[in-house]
């Protein structure tokens, strides 16, 4: 796999000209867009050179609510409910879209937009049509985005040499599977996904360690409920009137330990993983998400890391 470097006259990641936005939503796609010029600075210095063609990738790109990726389960949608996101955060949400297409710097030679509910990528398309007046260059996908990104994986793997890809994964539930994300392991791709660490999976580790939803976490992490429970409880035992009792307690800053875990995970399947996410908290500084970033490629997650720094 051909390597590249930064190259020296290359201004990565200065501070944008306007100030980072306050609200999560704004700092992820801050976050988000400044990586996306940053690759493609570099890519465009090498594409033409290796005759490569660039893949963009959004597996959850349509302007749905907060339930569409959530689907049926109507206990993960309640989670939401003593949450504070605001409907202005949720209108800037899904804004990755285009922001990436209206980059003023050489694009991608395709972009995928999937998403599963059709009339909010039929609205995303739409929107986005001044940008493909050909209509060559964007896909429009209506499908459940756990097959379609394993499909996408297969394909980019085989053709590691020829394609590079970028891949978006920010849906507001758990709906990526972690077989999902072994897919990706062989694909020349960099991989964004944001992790919904105390929005919902910390309150699907109940304190008691009754674990009522652990096919969700099971499917969510690629982990059996023994290791999860092992991870994110403690047993010890206590004397009482009626003899020894086992107790079990949950572990302490757990959104932070479900940072940590799905970034150990991460590296089992990529060789460059974000030590350090970029936290993104609600209005009363609370984490909600973890955004990760993962490559086979040292220096973007290099390049990563100093824009989440920078934003830190």
């Amino acid at each position: 796999m051909e390597k590249y470097n930064i190259p020296q006259d290359t201004e990565i990641v200065s501070e944008p000209k306007l100030l980072w936005g306050g609200r999560w939503t704004d700092e992820k796609l801050d976050a988000f867009e400044k990586y996306v010029r940053a690759y493609l600075t570099i890519m465009n210095k090498y594409r033409h050179k290796y005759n490569w063609k660039l893949l963009y990738f959004d597996g959850f790109a349509g302007s749905g609510t907060r339930n569409d990726d959530i689907g049926e389960d109507a206990t993960l949608y309640k989670l939401f409910e003593d949450e504070t996101i605001t409907e202005e955060q949720l209108d800037v949400y899904k804004g990755a879209a285009e922001r990436v297409v209206s980059l003023d710097i050489e694009g991608f030679d395709k972009y995928y937009f999937v998403d599963l509910d059709k009339e909010s990528n039929n609205k995303l398309k739409e929107r986005l049509s001044p940008y493909d007046p050909d209509g060559v260059r964007f896909e429009f996908r209506n499908e459940d985005a756990n097959g379609i990104t394993q499909r996408m994986g297969q394909h980019m793997a085989k053709e590691w040499r020829k394609w590079k890809g970028l891949v978006l994964l920010d849906p507001f539930g758990m709906s990526i599977n972690w077989s999902t994300i072994e897919s990706l392991k062989n694909a020349s791709i960099d991989l964004w996904i944001l992790v919904p660490t105390g929005v919902i999976i910390n309150r699907l580790l109940e304190r008691d360690g009754s674990l009522k939803h652990i096919d969700k976490l099971k499917s969510f992490f690629g982990m059996t409920k023994d290791e999860i429970s092992d991870f994110f409880y403690k047993k010890r035992t206590e004397n009482t009137l009626f003899g020894e009792v086992e107790l079990i307690e949950k572990v302490k800053n757990p959104i932070q330990k479900i940072a940590e875990l799905y970034v150990e995970r991460l590296k089992k399947e990529f060789k460059y993983v974000t030590e350090s996410p970029l936290v993104l908290t609600n209005n009363r500084g609370v984490p909600i998400f973890h955004f990760v970033f993962a490559s086979n490629n040292q220096t973007a997650v290099n390049i990563a890391q100093q824009i989440i720094k920078k934003k830190s």
